[in-house]
């Protein structure tokens, strides 16, 4: 194997697993790379081509539509993934557990397989947030190549937020199931023995837990120690700069969407008393009962339609924000990671080239295993880049359309109550006049 500046491989997703010769898997055995033909994409701004189709709401289907590339969706490799799954789990029934040393919540993972890895078909047992926890830096350590989906955040502010309430444990729950989910749609991280271990073992021992690997994810940690990155290849330039913008744009969003479900809240504090003055109003005023009883009731549906509004932008829109920060950050570990596995490829490098010159010594095979690394480092962060945005371009198309389709559903209310408010006032009009004339 010559030596010489990093090659690009072939999408680790473009092949089966078991077909790849993984270097940071076997640290201590001399490894060979094969070149994939096929000459790889570069990328212009951080950002693949839209290839999935948008996920639709019930109300909204039959108004609204987006365009989608069908042709694109054809040739994405995770929409063909998706139909031969031979992995299922779910994460649901939250569960409050008191001792006197403490107070956790638990949850049910439940497990459906036909994979010879698993001894059984199906499997359920129950587990608290740190055993998630600990199942993500087990990831981590022993896939450092890869993209380790997030998980929600383990510390709540005091006073701020109930972390037994059941709407926080509902949004808990939900991101716990979605980051369990996409580890085990991941064609790399599904097969890994740490998620074996956490979907099927009744007592989960984190202390113990797994040896396999975990010298590979702290050399990854330590390495190019003493080396300084020369340049980032372009592409992954790219990468960081479309993470850097994507980044800045959710922080402003979700800041200024805090500030709306705020002004909302306070908003339907001032709604909700303002109705009771028009239904105490109509106790002493005979003749505008039914006018002001009216009133009152348009009111409590505005504040019921608002209050739904809100709970929508709680429950579906932050949450999906604020995860994609996360998934940020973790992109972000993964490109250091492999920023300090071509730090320590170049100065190796350097390094034999100076001694070569010196003294004619042939390359050290530590430079070809660390030109191995970089490689296997490229191809798997490409294949998780083109995973992510596919994933991504789903889910904000879901949340987009299912935004659109709240905010019509609440404006519709409130105008079906006012206009019943104007159907009520025209009828006591009639009767008016009727009364008069007689």
């Amino acid at each position: 194997m010559s030596v010489g500046a990093p090659r690009s491989l072939a999408s680790s997703g473009q092949k089966p697993i078991a077909e790849i010769l993984h270097p940071l898997s076997a640290a201590e055995e001399q490894l060979s790379v094969t070149v994939g033909g096929d000459k790889e994409a570069g990328l212009t701004n951080g950002t693949p081509v839209e290839t999935s189709s948008p996920a639709s709401t019930s109300s909204l289907l039959n108004r609204l539509q987006l365009d989608d590339d069908l042709e694109a969706d054809i040739r994405d490799p995770y929409a063909e993934a998706a139909e031969t799954r031979d992995l299922f789990v779910t994460v649901d029934d939250p569960k409050k557990h008191v001792s006197t040393m403490e107070t956790y919540i638990t949850y049910r993972v439940s497990t459906k397989t036909s994979r010879v890895e698993f001894d059984l078909p199906e499997y359920c047992v129950r587990r608290r947030y740190q055993d998630f926890d600990w199942l993500r830096i087990k990831l981590e350590d022993s896939q450092p190549t890869h993209l380790i989906p997030p998980l929600p955040e383990k510390f709540v502010m005091k006073g701020v937020v109930d972390r037994f309430s059941e709407d926080f444990v509902e949004t808990r729950m939900k991101a716990l199931d979605k980051f369990l989910k996409r580890v085990a749609d991941h064609p790399v991280l599904s097969f890994n023995p740490h998620l074996n271990t956490f979907l099927t073992t009744k007592d989960l021992n984190k202390r113990q837990g797994l040896a396999l690997l975990s010298k590979v994810g702290e050399s990854v940690k330590h390495v190019a120690g003493g080396y300084k990155l020369r340049a980032r290849p372009a592409e992954f330039g790219a990468m960081g700069e479309y993470l850097d913008t994507f980044n800045q744009k959710l922080g402003t969003i979700d800041r200024i969407a805090q500030r709306i479900l705020k002004e909302q809240s306070e908003y339907l504090t001032e709604l909700r008393e303002y109705g009771t003055v028009y239904s105490s109003w109509a106790g002493s005023e005979d003749e505008l009962r039914r006018p002001l009883e009216g009133v009152g009731g348009c009111v409590t549906t505005c504040c019921g339609a608002l209050e739904d509004l809100g709970d929508g932008m709680s429950q579906d829109i932050l949450p999906v924000l604020r995860e994609y920060v996360l998934y940020i950050e973790s992109m972000k570990s993964v490109l250091r990671k492999r920023d300090q596995s071509q730090a320590e490829y170049e100065g190796r490098l350097e390094a034999a080239v100076l001694r070569k010159q010196e003294d004619r010594t042939p390359m050290p095979l530590e430079v070809e295993k660390c030109q191995d690394k970089v490689e296997c480092f490229n191809a798997d962060l490409k294949a998780d880049w083109e995973r992510w945005q596919s994933n991504k371009r789903h889910d904000f198309k879901q949340l987009l359309t299912g935004m659109a389709d709240k905010n019509i559903n609440h404006y519709e209310k409130c105008q079906a109550a006012w206009e019943s408010l104007i159907t009520l006032l025209q009828d006591k009009q009639t009767e008016d006049k009727t009364s008069e004339t007689n």
